[in-house]
């Protein structure tokens, strides 16, 4: 079981690498853990997943590298001087946008398990002169943040690439002070998934074959102690998710949601 999940990390973690270096080896045009797509394409994907136009205009293929299943800031409801843990935080891309809600009183802190990301991310950060971003090598089962430090956590379609996603929001509830709250976009599934799917790295690693029942996710939120847990189905979401060109009806079998939650204050 865990050579099973260092494999499955270590496959993801080559992905993202070689999208980060701006390979074009991906899981097709659109997939939300696919190569960079066009500028034109990164601005069309993004009205579809929730982004107003003003904050597409943040860096398109350098911060914003078209991935992603939703915008989890849309949701987020963020504040000025709150800290803001971005999970999977790419080239920077949502942490950027969460930085410019919570003001020079706030902070964000994005995590990502992949040294070429961060890197780039940090590039991108001096580039736009974000001084209240930083970006930390770490994976989401053990997050490198201190207990109870977090106002919010967000992230877009990376706890499905996870191989361990109770120990994903087990991290979660720890970061998070009382009173703080999750604001997630993911992808989700609604039947069982073919074994054609299920059994194909691609499809993994296109932000598929991982995906969780919502009953899953809602059972492990509210045994951890989450309250005021919401879980939604994105509009779009089978466009969206037909676009990733994955499998033949993929879209039929999982879906793009938004999750919400509060840890007890």
């Amino acid at each position: 079981m865990e050579e099973s999940k260092n494999k499955i990390h270590d496959l993801v973690k080559e992905r993202y690498a070689e999208i980060a270096k701006g390979s074009t080896i991906g899981c097709g045009p659109s997939c939300c853990c696919g190569p960079s797509p066009s500028l034109v394409n990164i601005m069309d994907m993004g009205k579809a997943l929730d982004y107003a136009e003003e904050d597409l205009l943040l860096a398109p293929g350098e911060a914003n590298l078209g991935l992603g299943c939703g915008n989890p800031i849309a949701i987020a409801e963020l504040k000025e001087g709150e800290t803001v843990l971005d999970l999977g935080s790419g080239a920077g891309f949502d942490a950027f946008l969460a930085a410019k809600r919570v003001g020079a009183s706030g902070k964000v802190i994005g995590v990502d398990m992949t040294p070429e990301m961060v890197e780039k991310a940090g590039t991108n950060a001096s580039k736009l002169k974000f001084s209240n971003v930083e970006f930390r090598l770490g994976e989401i089962e053990r997050l490198p943040v201190e207990d109870g430090s977090i106002d919010i956590v967000i992230s877009n379609c990376v706890i499905n690439l996870s191989p361990d996603k109770p120990a994903v929001f087990r991290e979660m509830y720890r970061a998070l002070k009382p009173g703080g709250r999750l604001s997630i976009s993911d992808v989700l599934r609604s039947g069982e998934m073919p074994r054609e799917i299920k059994d194909n790295p691609e499809a993994y690693t296109g932000c598929v074959a991982g995906a969780m029942l919502s009953d899953e996710v809602k059972d492990i939120l509210s045994d951890l102690g989450f309250q005021e847990i919401n879980i939604k189905s994105k509009e779009q979401s089978e466009e969206i998710i037909h676009g990733w060109d994955i499998g033949r009806n993929v879209e039929q079998v999982v879906f793009s949601a938004y999750i919400q939650a509060v840890k007890p204050g």
